[in-house]
């Protein structure tokens, strides 16, 4: 595209470490400004997972820019959104994620063994667009390939990290949580656990953020039953 180093239109959204902008009709460029991801990779990843079936954006051929990502343009709010303004109730948000969460991993790996499946491993309500065709998720620079459990630890203590904090949104969070765990059974301790520790190792998040984790490993370990091992 040519695209890298200058800025390709206008700005329609920025996030922790990415600012989205409008190029082609129907097409959008996703730029990282903090050079932590890999475009191509991230790109490769939901090219897979689309072929089989699964709801995400299409994307472009990689540019050859570590930092640019182009990909289909969507209509609708995320799903954060749309529950904080009431469009969406928070139980049926967590049962949308925990859907998206099986589906995910019934898809094949592209490189790992049998045992092993897609991880999206940053599942959660602000990467999950509302389309009129159906739920797509967005935002796959950290993807990788091994165990589902920790992709549901990742998303289960995104939520409860939020449902223990004093955000205006912690209720709905606990909810949506309840709902994602309403079969724990994709939870396993040692998903939970390596999940806490990469979160508490995240260099975008803050010190607060971070303080959180303990409450809300316990608060997520409550829904197998209080085990700990």
């Amino acid at each position: 595209m040519g695209t890298t180093g200058r800025v390709p239109g206008r700005l329609l959204g920025s996030g922790r470490t990415a600012d989205v902008y409008e190029i082609d009709a129907g097409w959008v460029l996703r730029r990282d400004r903090e050079g932590y991801g890999d475009a191509a990779a991230e790109g490769a990843v939901m090219a897979h997972v689309r072929a089989h079936g699964y709801p995400v954006p299409a994307v472009r051929p990689p540019s050859g820019s570590r930092t640019d990502l182009v990909m289909e343009r969507l209509d609708g709010p995320t799903m954060l959104q749309a529950f904080v303004t009431g469009a969406l109730d928070a139980a049926e948000a967590g049962a949308v994620l925990a859907g998206l969460l099986r589906a995910l991993h019934a898809v094949p790996a592209r490189h790992g063994g049998p045992e092993a499946c897609v991880l999206h491993l940053d599942l959660h309500p602000d990467n999950v667009i509302l389309t009129p065709d159906g739920p797509r998720v967005i935002d796959w620079g950290n993807a990788e390939e091994g165990a589902p459990g920790l992709d549901w630890g990742t998303s289960a203590v995104i939520l409860a990290q939020v449902a223990v904090s004093a955000e205006p949104i912690a209720a709905p969070a606990h909810a949506t949580l309840t709902a994602l765990l309403t079969d724990p059974l994709g939870l396993t301790d040692e998903g939970l656990a390596e999940a806490l520790r990469r979160r508490a190792a995240n260099p975008t998040m803050s010190a607060a953020e971070v303080g959180l984790l303990g409450a809300a490993g316990e608060l997520v370990r409550s829904f197998m039953g209080g085990a700990d091992g």
